[in-house]
């Protein structure tokens, strides 16, 4: 399984980031190459996120342990 991990930012706090697993049925199956291309899924995903930025993301292979930044 392939996971999407966003850094994302405050719009209000620039310098204030964190990541966040990216979780929509839309990733479900996102292969590698897509995932490393930026996954245009991403772009849907982050209009539920309007007051933030997606500063970077990175695609992981298997299960997050779930530690941020």
């Amino acid at each position: 399984m392939i996971k999407i991990i966003a850094v994302l930012c405050s719009l209000s706090s620039p310098a204030n980031c964190h990541e966040q697993t990216v979780t929509t049925s839309d990733f479900a199956e996102v292969s590698m190459q897509a995932c490393l291309m930026g996954a245009p899924q991403l772009a849907e995903w982050m209009k539920q996120h309007p007051a933030e930025r997606l500063a970077a993301w990175r695609c992981v292979i298997g299960k997050q342990d779930g530690r941020g930044v």
